[in-house]
């Protein structure tokens, strides 16, 4: 699983790493330690190899939290032409302990990891008619950070404004009468944001994303109503992966689709308040790096309630999740969004 070839020099050096001093004095500690537990071992020069290059994979730690298109409720519901929409989220995200093909990773620097990721995102969106079908588009930017804590915060904070993303969305299939709405929506994420190939932790994922997702809402009985959505997205190269790929120099990182399924109820109370509950299932996502894959599938399962408020000053809506179980990547313990819509 190294990014490296045969004709690399027989072991990686511990000081050619982005490190921090802490963590360069423990790769000095443990591979010492490692030499004298396979001293006396016929195979010294190969076990060193595996050491060096198993560490270099674990500092990849770019968490790849791109995960589903996470739709609220109603969100499938057609909405009427001609409408513009101004949307402030305040949403945050804290990832913790590391998995590895399902296994907890303690080795150090991973020993208590936490990855908190605080937002603001600015949304506007316009409803309008295609032909017969209703459509919406909208722009959205965030502005945030990437905070590493814990057994990881000697690495560096990212600030700044995320990638930009547009979407549009047709319904093929709307029946107000019956509340079934057919819904299919196209996502392009642009790579505008704060990146720098010296962080392993940064705003930006300096490539482009781009997502179909198709959905389905119906009534089920009196106020109660099941949506169902399929996503999957396709992610461009990083050609200028270095730190974030554990390396010195920029390699190019690769990664494969990441298909989403989410489903669950919407329950309207009365015409002020509405919930729902989510179920998530992200499969695939696996990354190359430097054309090396890395054996890091994405499986992962996950929750998420929301509440929504419709008022004469707008729609308000609370939503929380986290992840249920997960076989790679930094665990999901919280999500958290808080969001304020209005109509103009």
């Amino acid at each position: 699983m190294s990014v490296y070839s045969k004709k690399d020099i027989s072991y990686i050096s511990c000081n050619d790493f982005f490190m921090s001093n802490s963590v360069r004095r423990m790769c000095h500690f443990t591979q010492t330690l490692f030499r004298k537990a396979i001293c006396k071992s016929n195979n010294y020069n190969n076990w060193m190899i595996f050491f060096n290059r198993t560490f270099l994979l674990f500092l990849t730690i770019q968490p790849f939290l791109s995960w589903a298109i996470d739709l609220q409720p109603n969100d499938i519901v057609a909405p009427l032409p001609d409408k513009t929409y101004l949307m402030l989220s305040y949403y945050i995200t804290e990832n913790t302990t590391k998995y590895q093909n399902g296994s907890v990773i303690n080795t150090p620097p991973f020993g208590n990891p936490t990855i908190t990721n605080p937002n603001i995102i600015l949304r506007a969106s316009r409803s309008y008619t295609l032909g017969d079908l209703p459509g919406l588009t909208f722009l959205q930017l965030p502005f945030g950070s990437t905070q590493p804590e814990g057994s990881i915060s000697n690495y560096s904070t990212s600030t700044g404004i995320g990638d930009f993303s547009i979407a549009t969305a047709i319904w093929p299939y709307v029946n107000r009468d019956s509340r079934t709405y057919l819904g299919v929506a196209g996502f392009l994420s642009i790579p505008t944001g704060s990146y720098s190939n010296n962080q392993p932790f940064n705003m930006s994922e300096n490539r482009y994303k781009t997502t179909l997702q198709i959905g389905l809402q119906k009534s089920i009985i009196g106020n109660l109503d099941g949506m169902i959505a399929v996503d999957t997205t396709w992610y461009g190269g990083n050609s200028q992966c270095a730190a974030a790929c554990g390396l010195a120099n920029n390699v190019p990182l690769t990664q494969k689709p990441l298909t989403t399924t989410q489903l669950g109820p919407i329950y309207k109370i009365n015409p002020t308040f509405t919930v729902g509950a989510s179920y998530f299932y992200v499969a695939g996502g696996a990354t190359e790096i430097n054309n090396v894959y890395q054996n890091n599938v994405i499986n992962t399962q996950r929750f998420l309630i929301s509440g929504l408020a419709f008022t004469d000053f707008g729609r308000f809506s609370l939503q929380y999740g986290r992840d249920i179980a997960i076989e790679n990547g930094f665990l999901q313990t919280r999500l958290l969004a808080i969001r304020y819509a209005r109509q103009f």
